[in-house]
């Protein structure tokens, strides 16, 4: 996407993550979700701290444009990508595409077979689109309320 920057998470970026986080979930995944799914997954009440913490240690990347923070990726030294999430005001534009490439070219640059995530209801559809097959439908329970989602997998070096 034009006009998008990948770069590294820093401090800095906490509060702006954590923002596009309860975004992406509060409104754009609220269409796939229950209210109460949404409360529990993406709640008014966070520890900012911990999210810091649990970004700066994940390898998180942020995708910029405009000078804000429209997105964030992590990559795990197995190849799951426990989060990736995009600003609902940036919606549909390439933001997710350009943090799954960079992903991918991070994880073969790894020496990484394959990449896998629990996508959400949501973001099923923009997996299957990018090579990621469906292993398992899964039933995790979050704050005593069951969510749904989809258990995938990418082989890497596999044709786009």
């Amino acid at each position: 996407m034009a006009g998008v920057e990948l770069r590294a998470y820093t401090d800095d970026d906490a509060a702006a993550t954590l923002g596009v986080f309860q975004r992406a979930i509060r409104e754009t995944a609220s269409r796939d979700y229950t209210p109460e799914q949404i409360a529990v997954w993406a709640p008014e009440e966070v520890d900012t701290e911990r999210w810091a913490a649990r970004r700066a240690g994940a390898g998180t990347v942020v995708a910029v444009v405009d000078d804000a923070v429209a997105g964030f990726t992590d990559l795990g030294e197995d190849g799951y990508i426990d989060m990736m999430f995009v600003d609902s005001t940036h919606a549909r534009r390439g933001i997710a595409t350009a943090l799954l490439d960079h992903v991918v070219s991070t994880a073969v640059g790894r020496g990484l077979t394959e990449l896998t995530v629990h996508a959400s209801l949501t973001a099923k559809p923009f997996f299957a689109k990018h090579q990621f097959t469906v292993e398992a439908q899964q039933f995790p329970v979050r704050g005593g309320v069951r969510m749904t989602n989809f258990r995938m997998r990418r082989v890497l070096g596999a044709q786009r």
